[in-house]
């Protein structure tokens, strides 16, 4: 029968030897000590595999917070702009309802008066959407990014050169996001 004798006071320790051939194992040397060369390499080995296990959870964890922080963005925009193409049908209907005020200035003032109170609804109802007009008038910078040049007209005088002249469609920002390019006439 074989007697096992089994020590868990220290990892050197913890080895089993048979007792009754008096084997000992490989990780000893004949005289009883231990081959400190291999359980270096190991203990290397093992901290260098640590080392790449931390390294690859960082860099699947910071991926995880880019995914997170990449979808919650998209989402914050697509609820900001979820009816745009909606809205962009609805801004020539808004251009009509200015052409139809104007036109009605010279009429009966109770015509007017109604046709206001629908434009102004309707103004209202687009506002509540996120819809703003850009502030512009005649005398205003000219700004490619926001403004769309229809024509060249020669300055009435030297203060309008390459300024806005006249507003022929106006320009509108969703949530300050341009929607639609203001359409002007520039002075040279």
């Amino acid at each position: 029968m074989e007697n096992k004798i089994e020590n868990n006071t220290t990892p050197e320790n913890n080895l089993q030897t048979d007792t009754k051939n008096n084997e000992v194992p490989s990780a000893y040397d004949t005289q009883g000590g231990c081959d400190q060369p291999s359980q270096e390499a190991e203990l290397n080995r093992l901290k260098d595999e640590l080392a790449e296990m931390k390294d690859k959870y960082l860099r699947l964890y910071s991926d995880f917070e880019n995914f997170r922080r990449r979808t919650l963005r998209e989402r914050q925009e697509l609820l900001l702009s979820a009816g745009e193409n909606t809205l962009k049908q609805m801004l020539p209907v808004m251009d009509d309802f200015e052409r139809a005020e104007k036109s009605f200035q010279n009429s009966n003032p109770k015509d007017l008066e109604g046709l206001q109170l629908i434009s102004n609804k309707f103004r209202k109802i687009l506002e509540q959407n996120g819809v703003k007009p850009m502030e512009l008038g005649p005398g205003s910078d000219f700004n490619p990014e926001y403004h769309e040049a229809i024509g060249q007209v020669p300055a009435p005088g030297d203060d309008l050169k390459g300024k806005v002249v006249e507003v022929v469609e106006k320009g509108y920002f969703l949530n300050d996001k341009i929607i639609r390019h203001a359409k002007v006439v520039i002075g040279n």
